[in-house]
């Protein structure tokens, strides 16, 4: 069995190639152009298992994820892009660890507020601030139904539309606006019951 965990610091950086001529690459055997699959997405498919399933178990469900990816590669058909044929096996394969397991710890939820701020300049007092609101949020984020957590973190952490999360997640349109719903819904509960950290309206 191939290993291709995160590991892609061989892989062809400057390849250009399309997701589906690189899939079209590896089924034909060149495993060279899955290496430049896992170079290109590996941190988004990290990024997004780590939010489902913790910082301690992301890099083996990502690593799961692109095996998985790997061996089931000739059943991508190009109905939706590749990217989204991805993260559907990771969001399957992070499930299925949270299946394996009855907490669902999540240590980190990314550095949200580093992307949404770049280049401003923070002092340590703020970067401890945010750490702790990161780590706070984290807390919430465990608290939630796991099928909730993966569709909030697929639409307001990723920023995937909802088509995309109907593919990844494989159900309706309409189920996935209404989980969002739901999930919002959960999450905003959830932190109303600690206003002091939040400053929410009770």
């Amino acid at each position: 069995m191939e290993d291709f965990g995160l590991m892609a610091a061989t892989a062809p950086r400057t390849d250009t190639a399309s997701d589906e001529a690189l899939a079209r690459r590896t089924l034909a055997g060149d495993i060279s152009a899955f290496e430049a699959i896992v170079e290109r997405h590996r941190l988004v498919v990290r990024r997004v298992a780590a939010r489902i399933v913790g910082e301690d178990e992301a890099d083996d469900v990502a690593q799961d994820a692109f095996l998985r990816a790997f061996h089931r590669v000739g059943r991508f058909r190009a109905e939706a892009s590749f990217r989204s044929w991805l993260l559907r096996i990771t969001h399957n394969a992070a499930l299925d660890a949270l299946a394996r397991r009855r907490a669902q710890p999540v240590d980190d939820v990314g550095d949200l507020e580093d992307e949404a701020s770049p280049g401003r300049p923070r002092t340590p007092a703020d970067q401890l601030e945010e750490r702790e609101r990161r780590d706070r949020l984290a807390a919430k984020l465990r608290l939630m139904q796991p099928t909730h957590r993966a569709v909030l973190v697929l639409r307001d952490l990723e920023g995937l539309s909802y088509e995309e999360i109907a593919t990844i997640t494989e159900a309706p349109l309409g189920s996935v606006k209404g989980r969002l719903h739901r999930a919002r819904r959960e999450l905003i509960d959830i932190l109303r019951a600690n206003t002091y950290d939040w400053g929410l309206p009770q």
